[in-house]
């Protein structure tokens, strides 16, 4: 069974002082692009995380999102950068002094000047990390992510693969009304030959006032060779071995399916023009418009597929 690209995951867990939250969302593309988004208090784990994650996500533009909530409702510890109180009261104080003596404007924002001051926030080199129960559960609460991302693109690809039924259903149902056009095409074309041939060889034609000798038999040839450039029944034995195909590929499982579906497409494209060409006939023309506009359909969602 085929898998959507766009896909959707959620676990949590709780620990210490914080609940853990890991959400992932995709959207189709063509290969895996992962961004990834963690609270400063996992960054450390950043290789690993994606050491994880890289393999059973397979291909997508893939968001994952890992941050954490105090449960008592106060700043996350983990991502608190303390201020020195008492570097920032001295620059403070000093700043304070200035625009008294120099007479500069009160209403200017000097607090947010005094917190770019080297040393007033604190700068640390120190990569925060998490203990080894936590990445545990963390590695836990992704494994569960992965699970209910993976359900989400079980379910959109099985919606998907119902409309490709239906949509491949819809093009032979188009293709079997060419069939009785077909056969009246090949009957009228030649009886107009025919027609045209008989007022050209008896001098009737308005624009002819001899008749025309010709070599009958070099005539059948011609006219047999000019009626099979115009049959199409190769075209439509080879699309519909390729909706065959489309419809076995649907059927595996794993990543590349999606591509694969849409080079069948394309294969089905370049019948579904030959056949166009070859018509010859107005009402066979609309019917290869109908089955055109369908594949397009298509092929818009195949780009979806994983």
């Amino acid at each position: 069974m085929i898998q959507s690209m766009t896909g959707y995951g959620k676990a949590e867990y709780t620990f210490a002082d914080h609940k853990t939250i890991v959400e992932i969302r995709s959207l189709n593309s063509k290969q895996l692009d992962l961004n990834l988004k963690l609270a400063s208090f996992f960054r450390d784990k950043e290789a690993d995380i994606r050491a994880l994650l890289n393999a059973p996500l397979e291909r997508g533009k893939v968001d994952v999102t890992v941050y954490t909530q105090p449960l008592d409702g106060s700043a996350a510890a983990n991502d608190v950068t303390p201020i020195n109180e008492e570097l920032f009261t001295y620059y403070y104080q000093q700043i304070m002094q200035l625009q008294s003596q120099l007479g500069m404007p009160a209403n200017q924002d000097y607090v947010g000047a005094v917190l770019r001051l080297p040393g007033v926030v604190a700068q640390s080199n120190a990569v925060a990390t998490i203990e080894d129960e936590e990445w545990k559960m963390l590695e836990g609460a992704l494994k569960e992510a992965l699970e209910a991302f993976r359900a989400f693109r079980v379910q959109e690809g099985a919606a998907l693969e119902k409309m490709f039924q239906e949509k491949l259903d819809g093009i032979l149902a188009l293709l079997a009304q060419v069939e009785p056009l077909e056969k009246g095409r090949i009957d009228k074309i030649k009886e107009r030959l025919m027609d045209n041939l008989s007022k050209l060889t008896d001098g009737s034609s308005a624009d002819k006032k001899v008749a025309v000798a010709y070599d009958k038999s070099r005539l059948e040839a011609e006219l047999i060779y000019y009626l099979e450039k115009l049959d199409i029944t190769e075209e439509k034995v080879r699309l519909r071995n390729h909706i065959k195909y489309f419809r076995e590929t649907m059927a595996q499982e794993g990543a590349g399916v999606g591509k694969k579906l849409g080079f069948i497409a394309q294969e089905m494209g370049r019948e579904i023009n030959t056949l166009g060409s070859k018509s010859n006939e107005s009402q066979m023309q609309i019917l290869d418009v109908q089955m055109k506009d369908i594949l397009e359909q298509i092929k818009e969602q195949v780009l979806n597929v994983l």
